[in-house]
Order: C-alpha cells, then structure tokens, then sequence
C-alpha cells in the first residue's frame, strides 16, 4: 500500500489513516471528506528542513509551496516546524498573515501579480517579492517608493531546462508565461533595470523547471545554470547575487509504478554541485532555497467517498460513481492523473474489479480514474483516493452548484476538522 507510514487497515479489514478508521471518519464527517495525516506532514517538513542542516550547514531554508494545500492550520504546522512559506496570490498571503505566519519568512510569487496584491505585501512586510516580469518590476518600485519603503526582490529566470512532466506543468523552458528567459538576454535586462530602481534590493534569483519530477539530474543542472548566471551578473555588473531559490516541482507516489526519490536526496546532490560550481567560479556560497509544496503534503491527504450508483454496461465497463469528482479532484480532468483508489471497508481484500469511477456532476469528462483496480463495489461502500493531499482541496470549485468538502487532520488516532464542509447557505452568501 502506498504511505505504509500513515495507512494501513484494521482488525476490521478497514483503511486507517494516522491511527483513524476511514470509514468511522466517513461516517461521523461526512463525504466527500478530506483527510490530512498531520504526523506525515511533519515528517515531511523535517526532513526537508534536516536535510538543510546536514548537507549545506543550515545555510538556507525550504519554503512550504503553499498553492499545493492552503488554510489557516497548515501555515501554523508549517510555522511550527520552522519552515519558510511560498505564496502566489493575496488570498493565500492573507490566509498566511490571518494563521500568524511570520510577514519575513514568506515568499511572494506570481507571473501577475495586481497593484493591490504588490501593495499589501510591502504593506505586511513580506520578506521576498518574486518578480516576474518588467512591468511588475516598475510598479514594485513605484509603490515601494510611495510607500517610503524598500522592496527585497528575488527575479524569476527561466533557465531553459525541460524537465520530463506533462506539458502544461513545465515551467523552466523558454515558452513559460513565468519569468525571464536567460537565452534571449531578457534576465540580464531585468537585473540591470532592478539596479536602477531606487526602492527595490535585489537580493536573489529564483527558477523553478517543473512539477512531479523523479530525477535529481534536471535540478543539477538548474543549480549549474544559475550559478554560471550569478557568475555572469557580478563579472557584468558589480552586483553579488546572494541568495538562490532553485524552487520545487519534487514527484510523490500516486500509484505503484511511480518511484520518487528520497527527498532529502535532493539536498544532498544539489548541494555537492553549488559547493563545486563556486569553488569553481570563486563565488561565495549563496543561501539557498528549495520550496517543496506536493512532496509535503500530497502522500499526507486521501479522500473519501460514498458509492452510489455501480452500473455495468456489458462488455463495455462498469461505472462506480461516487458522491464528489471534479468539484473536489479536478486533476484527472486536466492532466489524466493516475491515483490509487480502494474500497476503505473492503481493503483487506483483493482489488478485483476493473472499473471507471465517475463524479456526480452533469459532465461526462467527470471521472476520477478509468480502467482502475478495486475490491468488489457495492453502494454504500466507502471509496478511498490516496495521495489526494495536494492540488486537489486547493483546486476544487462548485460547479453544480455543489458545495466544497470539510478538511480533517488526524494525528495518533485522533480527528479534528480544520476546514468546515461548506454549506447551500455559504453558496449563496454572495449572490444579490
């Protein structure tokens, strides 16, 4: 079973997640519901954070990427274990600020971001603004300037690394809507006008080459690419880049067939390779920065379901529908994720069925696996989907009108709701 460290089934034959029975949680929370194991997500933060202290002498720090998984209780568990926050909006920097995470730990990003969202990030003190384009530049440095502060930026470059994800998350190539490309002389153009900006400190730089990756390989040569720049940039300009965030993009395990690396693996290679390149280049050993999102909490979460109806269509295939889908896990829609589901009061036995599971809502591209392994079905059974805890709560919508799943966090067999399941009231709070 995938996460042996968080799941594992009962005398019953019942999943568990964190020492709870699935389908005790089912029943007293309701479903769709998702489920966060808090002893993993703490794990998971440690090890990045040890693997800092071991391999690089604590000289930087890993920034929880939180678009993977955002609320109120996530940024305190973060804050606990010490770790750094990434952020990509006002509403995730407001939830960050509203849960007390430190304003200076916190990373903003964003390849658009709006002149409120750059205004109340100089307004709560924000420790690093990512700058993603000229525009953002200049209007960083106006509001900076009307606001009588100085803004510490790090820019985003694009280091023409294709890392082998699906297309619509690869992200370090030339044709990104993210950052500064290094091959048409754009980075260099945005360091030099970042100089010339009087209330803007441009401490570092900042790429990141994609999602779901399982090779070190790619981030080592992101880590050689940006060193030669940062060698470039103080040979050109005087300027000594001092801080190198390499960003995130660290694979899990969704099914059987994925083989993620160890992730404190990464920091141990990657930082053999900037230990080398700066020797080589005779530059100072910069503060580095990972920002690990889906590896920390993405094998933490599962979901929930109730089956409905089971329709055999012969020779054909059998639908198992459920109470959520593509409100709740849109991802199988957009990309074609693989997951590993499980009938939770079933899960002792063999996966025996093939079948397609299929959400409830009014589309027929609504389904959340095809052609997928699970015990015999029948309606009433619990469903469950590992490895929900990333992308899934933080993309989900209402369409249908369907109000979004409550969050549970469990921890030695203990539950709490961290998130309360919206309501038809909360849908039409706004409606006039």
């Amino acid at each position: 079973m995938l996460n042996e460290e968080s799941l594992n089934t009962n005398t019953l034959g019942h999943l568990t997640i964190g020492g709870c029975d699935t389908v005790e949680l089912a029943r007293e929370y309701g479903t769709p519901l998702y489920v966060m194991d808090e002893a993993c997500i703490r794990r998971n933060c440690r090890m990045y954070r040890s693997s800092f202290d071991r391999y690089y002498n604590g000289y930087g720090m890993p920034l929880y990427a939180s678009k993977a998984f955002s609320c109120k209780e996530i940024c305190r568990i973060v804050n606990e274990e010490k770790l750094g926050l990434d952020v990509v909006s006002g509403g995730e920097l407001y939830t960050a600020l509203s849960a007390g995470f430190p304003a200076e730990r916190i990373h903003f990003h964003g390849n658009n971001k709006t002149a409120d969202e750059i205004a109340f990030a100089l307004r709560s003190g924000v420790g690093h603004i990512v700058a993603d384009n000229l525009t953002e530049l200049h209007t960083l440095n106006e509001t900076a300037l009307a606001m009588g502060k100085t803004a510490d930026i790090t820019i985003r470059v694009k280091p023409g690394i294709h890392a082998h994800t699906h297309e619509f998350i690869r992200t370090g190539q030339i044709d990104s809507k993210f950052g500064f490309a290094l091959e048409t002389g754009e980075a260099m153009e945005a360091v030099k006008a970042a100089a010339r900006c009087e209330n803007i400190n441009l401490t570092g730089l900042h790429c990141h080459i994609g999602s779901q990756i399982f090779d070190i390989q790619p981030f080592v040569l992101a880590a050689e690419v940006m060193l030669s720049f940062i060698d470039r940039i103080k040979r050109e300009t005087g300027i000594m880049v001092r801080e190198l965030n390499l960003g995130g993009g660290f694979g899990i395990q969704y099914t059987d067939s994925d083989t993620p690396v160890a992730y404190d693996q990464y920091m141990e290679t990657i930082s053999e390779k900037v230990r080398s390149r700066c020797k080589a280049l005779g530059l100072d050993i910069p503060f580095l920065y990972l920002e690990p999102g889906r590896s920390i909490v993405g094998e933490a979460g599962i979901t929930l379901y109730t089956i409905g109806a089971v329709k055999k269509i012969p020779d054909v295939r059998t639908y198992v529908s459920v109470d959520g889908g593509m409100t709740d896990n849109p991802r199988y829609a957009l990309y074609r994720s693989d997951y590993t589901a499980l009938v939770a009061n079933k899960a002792s036995l063999a996966a025996a069925e093939e079948v397609t599971i299929a959400g409830k809502c009014c589309e027929s591209g609504d389904l959340i696996q095809e052609n997928t392994r699970i015990q015999s079905a029948q309606p009433g059974d619990t469903l469950a989907v590992l490895s929900t805890g990333a992308y899934n709560y933080s993309m989900a919508s209402n369409y249908n009108r369907i109000p979004r799943p409550a969050v549970v966090m469990v921890h030695n067999g203990m539950a709490r709701v961290i998130v309360k399941r919206e309501t038809y009231e909360d849908l039409i709070r706004n409606d006039i």
